[in-house]
């Protein structure tokens, strides 16, 4: 088992794999980081795998969310309602949740410009990093996988992209939660209430307020599976390349 990162002689590694999932530094847009936390805090964090960070803010989210009817003035919002959404909001938890989704939005621009640093230093000190692990549970190893597949996986349930490029922890994660809200929305109810006709009775039974949080979701799951897929096959590259410059410098002595 290649372990490197357990000589501690790096001062900064790119990249390691675990049982769990590979987790590397490469470079991020700031930009696209913080437009995720404002479509849902704690997506910009998971991005930057900053999981317990990322975890704590979409659970705070969901719980204040629902709680403030942050979602329900939204849909007033939409059908041009204002007085209906003002009525709605709790200000007792949207006084709360304003701070916490406004420092979800900076924490994660913030993180990405340094983290963005580390790689860049990380990447001029260029020290081997582990290209497969085992344990009791799990094998994991670098590998090249196909976007397109993570993008299908993802689109079909998200998390099952997550899954096919082996980040357990997000995969898992976004599976729970879609389970969450697709129950208290009673979203594939009303699917199949819609597929048999019943039109009116499917509008009628959907919860909105839990139906708003679905979308992000969606999105966010064929994101992240794409993009890491992207920058693990990246990695594997890297790699494959290094490994092959070590056996001609070795083949020439």
């Amino acid at each position: 088992m290649n372990n490197y990162s357990s000589d501690n002689t790096a001062i900064r590694y790119k990249a390691h794999v675990s049982i769990f999932g590979t987790t590397q530094l490469h470079l991020r847009n700031p930009y696209i980081i913080a437009w995720w936390s404002a479509a849902f805090p704690g997506f910009g964090h998971l991005l930057l795998s900053k999981y317990l960070r990322g975890y704590a803010l979409f659970i705070w989210e969901v719980i204040v969310n629902l709680n403030a009817h942050v979602n329900h003035a939204m849909i007033y919002s939409f059908q041009g309602n204002i007085d209906a959404a003002k009525e709605v909001l709790d200000t007792r938890w949207l006084l709360m949740y304003i701070p916490v989704y406004t420092f979800a939005i900076w924490d994660s621009y913030r993180t990405a410009v340094d983290m963005n640093k580390i790689y860049l230093l990380a990447e001029q000190e260029n020290h081997p990093y582990n290209s497969f692990t085992m344990g009791a549970i799990e094998i994991n190893y670098l590998d090249k996988r196909n976007p397109l597949v993570a993008i299908m996986w993802s689109f079909f349930i998200p998390g099952l992209g997550q899954l096919y490029i082996h980040r357990i922890l997000a995969s898992f994660f976004i599976i729970i939660w879609l389970v969450i809200f697709f129950y208290y929305s009673h979203f594939l109810e009303a699917a199949s209430l819609l597929l048999i006709g019943k039109v009116e009775e499917a509008t009628t039974v959907l919860k909105p307020e839990w139906l708003l949080l679905i979308p992000s979701h969606y999105g966010f799951a064929i994101y992240d599976a794409y993009a890491n897929t992207v920058e693990n096959n990246k990695l594997y590259e890297k790699k494959i390349t290094n490994q092959k410059a070590f056996v001609y410098v070795k083949d020439k002595r």
